[in-house]
């Protein structure tokens, strides 16, 4: 078998890497026998320049927020400050160990303590914990903090979690991995909770609520105290997940509204890069009742000294190494220093009015299910656009144009879904762009349908086979068989 690379031969490589100057016996010394090679590695015989090349046109092929609009619904995508990226390179906060002593770390415990306040005052909870590094893991740091209060109670019984059908895709999947049971909850006909199909399923069997907010069809729960409400009345808890934050943020307050739980997406709504897999920031806000159940070494004040406090019983333990992504925490306090009480206003002021601007736009050429006023994002549909054209159509057209495709098929709810978030940092001139686009590929889909059932075709790769690449991926590089 011979590697197949793109770029150079398959022998060792001896053009750009030094000889090893390593001892056989001293690498197995230190290494162990068993981890020393037998054979040189399988690495392209190549120039420095090829390789420098080859990276450099690999990495053009992205496509990120740097690039131009991500209008990826429910994930706000937006611009990152490079500031943050400066704060966080600093050798101060780069350079320190996790394992440090406390006292050659009080920078960063300080840091994080301001952060954990700051985060307080935006939710309007009385404590954080900064250790989930993602959204789904402040969401699975939640359901345990639930379920902990309640057994710290002796209310066994209640092991069930409600669910809107507008909810975030990660909630129900957090609930069970928790060990809870999920129950449904329908919309009603205006795209929020159905407060009689709620009060049918609440006793004494239900651990509490989880809520998007404002929900995936981008719509606020405009009886969200109700809801709230009528959850505490039975016993249960309330949690909010918080991805969507930036249509509200600076302008309500979830502890306002009822909620037990809140996870931040430092990750979105503070600016802090995220894709690709991390690295993320899910920072989880508490009410009272919750605050001694929170993950453990918390970060605390000891008169003009910050420390590290294990000493918490009820803990329901760490969820993370040390105390989560550190260095994406120094890019979300950057963020809200930067910006201000003003300016994080204007970031939700923004982004409803960039969602709104580009729905009522949409909405004369695609089919608006739910034709009210939005927060950060809506929900289109393409069906009966053109017959046989489909959501993924739209989407794979749209790279053809330069442009990512929004989220498509969800929320389940609505049929052939097209989920948009142009989020708060797009100018006017890129949304009339990209309203320019999707009405232009709405006229192809009516006259020149092949077109899209075609797209893309300006990228890298053609349509992929989406199910066989779902059940049967391949993680590794070709390889190609030769005689001996």
């Amino acid at each position: 078998m011979r590697t197949i690379f793109e770029r150079g031969a398959a022998e060792a490589a001896d053009g750009i890497f030094p000889a090893c100057d390593v001892p056989a016996k001293g690498a197995a010394a230190w290494l162990g026998a068993g981890l020393v090679r037998s054979k040189p590695p399988r690495i392209p015989n190549t120039s420095e320049t090829t390789v420098v090349r080859h990276y450099t046109r690999l990495c053009k092929l992205n496509y990120g927020v740097d690039d131009g609009i991500y209008p990826l619904g429910s994930c706000t995508m937006k611009y990152n400050p490079k500031v943050n990226e400066d704060t966080a390179a600093l050798p101060g906060f780069t350079d320190a160990h996790p394992g440090a002593d406390e006292r050659y770390v009080q920078g960063s415990l300080e840091l994080l303590y301001e952060l954990a306040r700051l985060l307080q005052g935006i939710a309007g909870l009385p404590a954080v914990t900064l250790q989930p590094v993602a959204g789904a893991h402040g969401e699975l740091t939640g359901m345990f903090l639930f379920r902990k209060y309640f057994e710290s109670r002796g209310e066994t019984r209640r092991t069930r979690i409600l669910l809107p059908d507008s909810a975030h895709g990660t909630n129900p999947a957090s609930a069970a991995v928790a060990g809870f049971s999920v129950t449904e909850i329908p919309s009603n006909a205006r795209g929020t909770v159905d407060l009689e199909a709620l009060r049918a399923q609440l006793n004494d069997t239900v651990a509490g609520i989880m809520l998007t907010v404002p929900n995936t069809l981008g719509i606020f729960e405009e009886n969200i105290l109700e809801v709230t409400r009528a959850v505490h009345e039975a016993g249960g808890l309330c949690y909010f997940d918080g991805a969507n934050l930036n249509s509200f943020i600076g302008r309500a307050r979830p502890g306002d509204m009822g909620a037990d739980v809140f996870h931040f997406n430092l990750h979105k709504t503070l600016s802090t890069p995220h894709g690709g897999g991390g690295p993320g920031a899910g920072a989880v806000a508490v009410s009272k009742p919750l605050v001694d159940f929170l993950p453990v070494p918390r970060v605390v004040k000891r008169r003009d000294r910050f420390a590290l406090d294990w000493d918490c019983p009820k803990s329901i333990g760490s969820v993370h190494s040390f105390f989560g992504n550190v260095l994406v925490a120094i890019k979300a306090y950057t963020y809200v220093l930067q910006l201000g009480d003003e300016g994080l206003r204007a970031v939700s002021d923004n982004a409803v009015l960039n969602a709104n601007y580009l729905q009522e736009r949409l909405k004369r050429t695609y089919v608006l299910p739910y034709d009210r006023l939005c927060k950060h994002e809506f929900v289109l549909t393409s069906e009966g656009l053109a017959k046989g054209v489909t959501t993924l159509d739209v989407a794979k057209r749209l790279i053809d144009y330069g442009i990512h495709p929004p989220t498509v098929y969800f929320p389940l709810i609505v049929h052939e879904a097209l989920m948009i978030e142009p989020t708060e940092t797009e100018s006017r001139e890129t949304l009339d762009r990209f309203a320019e686009i999707l009405e232009r590929i709405a006229a192809e889909a009516r006259e020149h349908p092949e077109l899209l059932h075609d797209a893309p075709t300006r990228a890298p790769v053609r349509r992929l086979d989406q199910t066989t690449a779902a059940r049967n991926p391949v993680f590794t590089f070709p390889f190609e068989a030769h005689p001996a």
